[in-house]
């Protein structure tokens, strides 16, 4: 069995930026920068579990060595987001002198969009003021929440959600080393419940194997308060078709027998209307209707109610494209 205290997130993080993988060209570029210890300063942006804060501690290694924790300041700007952090932390890290050869040290600012306008506005200049000894690395979900004068002073990587082949890669390399049967199905499972989020992936396997040895796909949606793929597009394909009681008793099995939340049915709906072999202008209704209820429930409306409601409607747009 997998040992509590084994978090295999951090197990299988890379350590060099030539291991992370589906971002060749971001990792080609940050390389000629570590080469040349010639690094400016950087902001990465992109959905989370992508490798932006790997990537950041890669570079830290391949320039330091084995001294890298004392050269890098690693703050998590969403819990330390305001302008007290920045005066005083940062600062004071920044004005110090590096230990070793590379002539700066570095300072990693995760989640910075969470930084509050006026801790940004400081930093600005703290960046300016000490750029002989320090350089930034500030890593974000949404790179608009960073104001520009902040962006201009950096090089700017963005990171896209993974691909496919590449989180397959990762979970055979892992199931490999953990002794672990991973058959297809259940990678085809982790993929589609982490949609691109290569933590995510991880930490659902990790779960899964917890439980069994032999990973498939029931034990992947088992543990990922996930629906299957196929019972949310069988739900839709019965609403469209007009048999509304029979979508209904699929939506009250996930809420009720699986307990599911409303908000997780309704994000999987929005991604499988997109698969429906229905005409375009026919989805733009029904993606409408989805946007309308997931900011009802997210206004505090009963969930049962609004997603029965939302089945109606796909009942009666199926209705509309059958008499046509």
């Amino acid at each position: 069995m997998v040992e509590a205290e084994e978090i295999w997130v951090e197990k299988y993080r890379p350590e060099k930026l030539s291991e992370i993988v589906g971002h060749d060209e971001v990792v080609s570029r940050l390389q000629s920068f570590v080469e040349k210890k010639s690094l400016p300063h950087l902001l990465f942006a992109g959905p989370a579990g992508t490798g932006k804060t790997s990537a950041a501690l890669c570079i830290a290694r391949e320039l330091f060595g084995d001294g890298w924790r004392q050269n890098l300041l690693e703050l998590n700007a969403s819990d330390e987001r305001g302008i007290d952090t920045i005066r005083t932390k940062v600062k004071d890290y920044a004005r110090t002198r590096p230990i070793g050869d590379v002539p700066y040290k570095l300072i990693l600012l995760d989640e910075s969009d969470a930084l509050t306008p006026d801790a940004q506005h400081a930093l600005r200049r703290t960046m300016e003021m000490y750029t002989h000894t320090a350089r930034f690395i500030l890593d974000c979900n949404y790179s608009s929440r960073i104001i520009e004068p902040i962006q201009s002073r950096c090089a700017i990587f963005r990171f896209r959600r993974l691909a496919e082949k590449d989180i397959a890669q990762m979970l055979k390399r892992i199931a490999r080393a953990e002794k672990l049967t991973l058959d297809e199905d259940g990678i085809k499972a982790i993929i589609y419940v982490s949609e691109g989020d290569m933590r995510r992936a991880i930490n659902v396997l990790q779960a899964a194997a917890t439980l069994k040895r032999k990973v498939d796909e029931k034990v992947i949606y088992g543990v990922s308060s996930a629906a299957r793929q196929e019972e949310v597009k069988e739900m839709l394909t019965l609403a469209l078709a007009g048999k509304f009681e029979e979508a209904r008793s699929k939506l009250f099995s996930m809420l009720i027998n699986q307990g599911l939340a409303g908000e997780d049915v309704l994000q999987q709906v929005h991604r499988e209307v997109m698969g429906l072999d229905l005409p375009e202008p026919v989805k733009v209704k029904l993606i409408d209707k989805v946007g309308e209820v997931d900011f009802r429930l997210t206004e505090g409306a009963n969930e049962r109610i609004q997603l029965e409601a939302l089945l109606a409607h796909f009942c009666l747009i199926g209705d509309r494209v059958r008499t046509t």
